[in-house]
Protein backbone atom coordinates (compact mmCIF):
# COMPACT_ATOMS: atom_id res chain seq x y z
CA UNK A 1 0.00 0.00 0.00
CA UNK A 2 3.04 2.24 0.47
CA UNK A 3 3.10 2.98 -3.35
CA UNK A 4 -0.24 4.27 -3.89
CA UNK A 5 0.06 7.38 -4.72
CA UNK A 6 -2.47 8.85 -1.99
CA UNK A 7 -0.22 7.14 0.71
CA UNK A 8 3.16 8.37 -1.18
CA UNK A 9 1.79 12.36 -0.97
CA UNK A 10 1.04 11.30 2.98
CA UNK A 11 4.92 10.01 3.43
CA UNK A 12 5.81 13.54 1.34
CA UNK A 13 4.41 15.37 4.25
CA UNK A 14 6.73 13.35 6.80
CA UNK A 15 9.78 13.28 4.21
CA UNK A 16 9.58 17.39 4.23
CA UNK A 17 9.91 17.99 7.65
CA UNK A 18 13.68 18.00 7.34
CA UNK A 19 14.06 20.40 4.30
CA UNK A 20 11.28 22.95 6.27
CA UNK A 21 13.47 22.56 9.15
CA UNK A 22 16.81 23.40 7.43
CA UNK A 23 15.08 26.05 5.49
CA UNK A 24 14.56 27.96 8.72
CA UNK A 25 18.54 28.23 8.91
CA UNK A 26 18.57 29.38 5.26
CA UNK A 27 19.25 33.10 4.84
CA UNK A 28 16.13 35.65 4.72
CA UNK A 29 14.35 36.27 3.02
CA UNK A 30 15.10 33.87 0.80
CA UNK A 31 15.02 30.99 3.12
CA UNK A 32 11.53 32.50 4.14
CA UNK A 33 10.00 32.07 1.12
CA UNK A 34 11.82 28.71 0.03
CA UNK A 35 10.38 27.12 3.81
CA UNK A 36 6.70 28.91 2.63
CA UNK A 37 6.37 26.74 -0.43
CA UNK A 38 7.87 23.78 1.15
CA UNK A 39 5.20 23.80 3.87
CA UNK A 40 2.27 25.09 1.46
CA UNK A 41 3.45 22.22 -1.09
CA UNK A 42 3.03 19.43 2.09
CA UNK A 43 -0.36 21.27 3.44
CA UNK A 44 -1.99 21.24 0.37
CA UNK A 45 -1.02 17.33 -0.16
CA UNK A 46 -3.36 16.62 2.82
CA UNK A 47 -6.05 17.72 0.90
CA UNK A 48 -5.10 16.10 -2.32
CA UNK A 49 -4.00 12.49 -0.97
CA UNK A 50 -7.79 12.01 0.87
CA UNK A 51 -9.17 13.24 -1.94
CA UNK A 52 -7.36 10.57 -4.23
CA UNK A 53 -7.96 8.10 -1.98
CA UNK A 54 -11.63 8.34 -2.07
CA UNK A 55 -12.15 9.33 -5.58
CA UNK A 56 -9.69 5.96 -6.51
CA UNK A 57 -10.93 4.07 -3.92
CA UNK A 58 -7.52 3.42 -2.06
CA UNK A 59 -8.93 4.06 0.94
CA UNK A 60 -6.26 1.89 3.42
CA UNK A 61 -5.69 1.10 7.27
CA UNK A 62 -2.10 2.72 6.20
CA UNK A 63 -3.14 5.60 4.85
CA UNK A 64 -5.68 6.44 8.03
CA UNK A 65 -2.88 5.68 10.25
CA UNK A 66 -0.50 8.09 8.56
CA UNK A 67 -2.33 10.94 7.64
CA UNK A 68 -3.04 12.22 11.06
CA UNK A 69 0.63 11.81 12.46
CA UNK A 70 2.08 13.29 9.24
CA UNK A 71 -0.10 16.36 9.61
CA UNK A 72 0.62 16.76 13.68
CA UNK A 73 4.68 16.25 12.68
CA UNK A 74 4.88 18.81 10.25
CA UNK A 75 2.65 21.68 12.67
CA UNK A 76 4.46 20.65 15.13
CA UNK A 77 8.07 20.88 13.67
CA UNK A 78 6.78 24.26 11.97
CA UNK A 79 5.65 25.59 15.26
CA UNK A 80 8.66 24.72 17.35
CA UNK A 81 10.96 26.27 14.60
CA UNK A 82 9.49 29.54 14.72
CA UNK A 83 9.50 29.50 18.63
CA UNK A 84 13.30 28.82 17.76
CA UNK A 85 13.68 31.33 15.28
CA UNK A 86 11.96 33.89 17.44
CA UNK A 87 9.14 34.41 15.24
CA UNK A 88 6.68 33.69 17.63
CA UNK A 89 7.86 35.20 21.16
CA UNK A 90 6.56 36.86 24.19
CA UNK A 91 2.83 35.58 24.77
CA UNK A 92 2.40 34.18 21.36
CA UNK A 93 3.61 31.05 22.89
CA UNK A 94 1.05 30.45 24.83
CA UNK A 95 -1.43 30.04 21.55
CA UNK A 96 1.40 27.31 20.24
CA UNK A 97 1.69 25.05 23.53
CA UNK A 98 -2.08 24.81 23.13
CA UNK A 99 -1.90 23.93 19.89
CA UNK A 100 0.60 21.36 20.50
CA UNK A 101 -1.27 19.82 23.96
CA UNK A 102 -4.46 19.45 22.03
CA UNK A 103 -2.71 17.28 19.05
CA UNK A 104 -1.90 15.20 21.59
CA UNK A 105 -5.03 15.08 23.58
CA UNK A 106 -7.19 13.74 20.22
CA UNK A 107 -4.53 11.48 19.10
CA UNK A 108 -4.65 10.11 22.72
CA UNK A 109 -8.38 10.29 22.51
CA UNK A 110 -8.47 8.50 19.26
CA UNK A 111 -5.94 5.71 19.91
CA UNK A 112 -8.28 5.02 23.12
CA UNK A 113 -11.68 5.62 20.85
CA UNK A 114 -9.94 3.52 18.38
CA UNK A 115 -9.64 0.42 20.70
CA UNK A 116 -13.21 0.32 20.99
CA UNK A 117 -13.96 0.49 17.68
CA UNK A 118 -14.84 3.71 18.06
CA UNK A 119 -14.84 6.74 15.24
CA UNK A 120 -14.48 10.52 16.04
CA UNK A 121 -15.14 12.55 12.76
CA UNK A 122 -13.56 15.56 12.64
CA UNK A 123 -16.11 18.52 12.77
CA UNK A 124 -16.54 21.13 10.65
CA UNK A 125 -15.35 23.41 12.80
CA UNK A 126 -11.96 21.70 13.33
CA UNK A 127 -11.71 21.68 10.03
CA UNK A 128 -11.47 25.45 9.97
CA UNK A 129 -9.67 25.53 12.95
CA UNK A 130 -7.06 23.54 10.42
CA UNK A 131 -7.55 25.90 7.87
CA UNK A 132 -6.73 29.28 10.01
CA UNK A 133 -3.73 27.53 11.73
CA UNK A 134 -2.18 26.23 8.67
CA UNK A 135 -2.83 29.90 7.10
CA UNK A 136 -1.37 31.71 10.30
CA UNK A 137 1.66 29.37 10.75
CA UNK A 138 2.20 30.02 6.43
CA UNK A 139 1.79 33.94 7.41
CA UNK A 140 4.18 33.50 10.69
CA UNK A 141 7.46 31.16 8.57
CA UNK A 142 7.56 34.59 5.55
CA UNK A 143 8.08 37.13 8.72
CA UNK A 144 9.68 40.28 8.47
CA UNK A 145 10.60 38.79 4.80
CA UNK A 146 7.35 40.08 3.51
CA UNK A 147 6.20 43.30 2.41
CA UNK A 148 7.16 46.20 4.62
CA UNK A 149 3.83 47.91 4.39
CA UNK A 150 1.81 45.07 5.65
CA UNK A 151 2.12 43.61 9.32
CA UNK A 152 2.55 39.80 8.48
CA UNK A 153 3.84 39.31 11.48
CA UNK A 154 0.68 40.79 13.42
CA UNK A 155 -1.62 39.51 11.08
CA UNK A 156 0.01 35.58 11.56
CA UNK A 157 -0.07 36.37 15.82
CA UNK A 158 -3.63 37.37 15.17
CA UNK A 159 -4.30 34.13 13.01
CA UNK A 160 -2.54 31.86 15.48
CA UNK A 161 -4.55 33.44 18.54
CA UNK A 162 -7.51 32.73 16.86
CA UNK A 163 -6.79 29.56 15.74
CA UNK A 164 -6.04 28.63 19.41
CA UNK A 165 -9.15 29.55 20.91
CA UNK A 166 -10.96 27.26 17.98
CA UNK A 167 -8.59 24.15 19.28
CA UNK A 168 -10.07 25.20 22.38
CA UNK A 169 -13.57 24.59 21.69
CA UNK A 170 -12.71 21.72 19.46
CA UNK A 171 -10.73 19.54 21.58
CA UNK A 172 -13.41 20.41 24.31
CA UNK A 173 -15.92 18.88 21.84
CA UNK A 174 -13.88 15.64 21.14
CA UNK A 175 -13.37 15.59 24.36
CA UNK A 176 -17.24 15.50 26.00
CA UNK A 177 -17.61 13.12 22.69
CA UNK A 178 -15.95 10.77 24.07
CA UNK A 179 -16.11 11.04 28.10
CA UNK A 180 -19.42 8.26 27.48
CA UNK A 181 -16.56 6.03 26.61
CA UNK A 182 -14.03 7.25 29.19
CA UNK A 183 -16.49 6.80 32.01
CA UNK A 184 -17.84 3.79 31.26
CA UNK A 185 -16.99 0.82 33.85
CA UNK A 186 -14.87 -1.73 32.68
CA UNK A 187 -16.12 -4.86 31.87
CA UNK A 188 -15.31 -7.48 34.21
CA UNK A 189 -13.22 -10.45 32.31
CA UNK A 190 -15.28 -13.43 31.32
CA UNK A 191 -15.30 -15.74 33.38
CA UNK A 192 -13.38 -19.03 31.67
CA UNK A 193 -15.58 -22.43 30.36
CA UNK A 194 -16.02 -24.96 32.72
CA UNK A 195 -13.20 -27.68 32.15
CA UNK A 196 -14.37 -30.92 30.69
CA UNK A 197 -12.84 -33.62 32.67
CA UNK A 198 -12.10 -36.80 29.52
CA UNK A 199 -12.65 -40.15 31.38
CA UNK A 200 -9.34 -42.01 30.81
CA UNK A 201 -8.99 -44.56 28.09
CA UNK A 202 -10.94 -41.51 26.37
CA UNK A 203 -8.22 -38.82 25.49
CA UNK A 204 -8.33 -37.78 21.68
CA UNK A 205 -5.36 -38.03 19.41
CA UNK A 206 -5.71 -34.34 18.15
CA UNK A 207 -4.38 -33.64 21.95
Amino acid sequence: MLTTLPNTLTLSRIVAIPLLIGLFWWPAPTGNWLALAVFTVAGLTDLLDGWLARRWQQVSALGRFLDPIADKLLVAAALLMLVARARIDGFTVLPAVVILCREILVSGLREFLAELRVSLPVSKLAKWKTTIQMIAIGVLIVGDAGPAAIPVKLIGEIGLWLAAALTIVTGYDYLRAGMAYLTRPTPSPAAPPPSSKIPAGKVSSGD
